[in-house]
């Protein structure tokens, strides 16, 4: 097994709408929000974790492949991909390539996986977006929430939610090595991407939070919009 390469993928990540990517402020203010949002500690600009895009993007690719029964809910083992077979086999294992898996590093099938090939960055918010933002204006927003009474119809629990306004864009960016010459392993990222865009990142996506899109795809500089565009998670 060689490096032969590492492939850049990067984009515009744009929010269809508000986006909730829970932080701590480590102090609590009467009247004050009841849920904020993960900011920078240095520029206290909110920004988008790798680790949750990768986590959502790996776990809607498990779903997909059918395999997170045979998981427990646990992420893809090399002792669930043993006991597979066929095409679900097979998808398992394009996600443990690129994904990873843990165990024993001395087991055969683990070597032969290989290490993890994807590497997510932080997503911050484009500088240009920022700019175009008037004086004294918030990066965030502050959404109201209530429990309805079923029987009074009376709102009860009020509670604010912070939010990163649907709009908002930022810089997105993957890396992907290139290991052994397997383009399905492309085709999976691609159909992850597409499965985050037909889902929702962070929180409260049942409630419409976290509807994202992907602009102006590029790989190592070239765009692939009209491929990306052609995806279909679920051919």
């Amino acid at each position: 097994m060689q490096l032969n390469k590492i492939h850049t993928l990067e984009a515009t990540l744009e929010l269809v709408t508000g986006l909730h990517i829970g932080g701590s402020t480590g102090e609590m203010h009467i009247g004050g929000i009841d849920n904020s949002v993960l900011k920078h500690p240095y520029t206290l600009e909110p920004y988008i974790p790798g680790s949750s895009l990768k986590g959502k993007m790996r776990s809607l690719l498990e779903w997909r492949a059918g395999v997170v029964g045979e998981c427990s809910g646990k992420p893809v083992s090399a002792q669930a991909i043993k006991e597979l077979s066929g095409e679900k086999k097979e998808r398992a294992e394009r996600i443990a390539r690129l994904f990873g898996l843990s165990g024993d590093a001395k087991d055969d099938f683990i070597k032969e996986i290989g290490p993890t090939r994807l590497s997510f960055w932080d997503c911050a918010l484009k500088p240009e977006w920022v700019a175009q933002r008037q004086a004294g204006e918030l990066l965030t927003e502050a959404k109201s929430e209530n429990l309805i009474d079923r029987i009074s119809g009376v709102a009860q629990h009020p509670r604010q939610t912070e939010r990163v306004p649907a709009g908002a864009l930022f810089d997105f960016k993957l890396s992907f090595k290139e290991l052994d010459i397997d383009t399905a392993l492309l085709d999976t990222i691609l159909q992850g991407l597409k499965l985050l865009e037909l889902d929702a990142i962070g929180g409260s996506g049942s409630r419409g939070y976290g509807k994202i899109k992907f602009n102006q795809l590029t790989l190592n500089g070239e765009a692939i919009d009209e491929r990306f565009a052609t995806i279909d998670p679920f051919a």
